[in-house]
């Protein structure tokens, strides 16, 4: 018997706990003049912005297309915008400066 009773509050606690939290649902849940709203807010509805990412993609499929067909590391690459570049120093050899440092540095560090 002292089961029974036992079952029945813990059943009764997870029914109010569950009843509970259904009406704070139901309370925090947006109506749907407010669901509009916010979805009019969304950076994504900006013409601006869906055009800023419609060059971004256009920048990386042509980095991509560019990568596939040639052998530059175009991870390497500092302006993003323009072709070629690649990683600094990788084109000078022993004895020839470096990009970006005197005559002498580029010779001794090479």
């Amino acid at each position: 018997m002292e089961g029974l009773r036992k079952a029945l509050l813990v059943g009764a606690l997870l029914g109010a706990g569950a009843g509970v939290g259904s009406a704070l649902f139901v309370l925090v849940t947006p109506g749907e003049q407010q669901k509009q709203a916010m979805l009019k807010e969304m950076p994504e509805q900006d013409p601006r912005r869906r055009d800023e990412a419609a060059r971004t993609k256009e920048l990386v499929l042509a980095t991509l297309q560019e990568a596939a067909a040639t052998q530059e590391n175009v991870a390497w690459r500092k302006n993003w915008m323009v072709g070629g570049g690649g990683r600094p120093g990788r084109e000078s050899g022993p004895g020839m400066p470096r990009p970006g440092l005197p005559d002498a540095l580029g010779a001794a560090a090479g």
